[in-house]
């Protein structure tokens, strides 16, 4: 897989991770399925279109935070996903996405996305 460095653009602020891209159909269903909490790289899933398509968190051992963005990359929503979480379906449409897991290894990015809340 490919990394892509991502601006998330809160308005006021904005933060910078390094992700992989999924841009393969497999990898795009298979996201944070089936791995490891500590070894679980940040996701970004791009689409073409603007879509509210629903994610899922089956066989996902841990939550991780996900992010959806407009086309100019703008945060459109956030939650905290649960594992195993049957449907998650955000409110607007979005063009790309992020998948952030909780873990150390980006416990400061999560502790500056905490800051904006999360909807339940």
């Amino acid at each position: 897989m490919k990394k892509k460095r991502i601006i998330l653009d809160f308005g006021k602020k904005k933060i910078s991770v390094e992700a992989k891209i999924c841009e393969s159909i497999f990898s795009q269903a298979r996201g944070l399925i089936f791995r490891r909490k500590e070894k679980s790289p940040i996701l970004f899933f791009p689409f073409s279109d603007d879509v509210r398509e629903p994610i899922h968190s089956l066989f996902v051992f841990f939550p991780f935070v996900a992010i959806w963005l407009n086309e100019k990359g703008k945060v459109v929503e956030i939650r905290k996903v649960k594992p195993f979480r049957f449907y998650v379906c955000p409110k607007k449409k979005f063009r790309n996405f992020v998948e952030i897991p909780l873990n150390g290894n980006y416990k400061k990015i999560v502790d500056d996305i905490e800051k904006f809340k999360y909807n339940k």
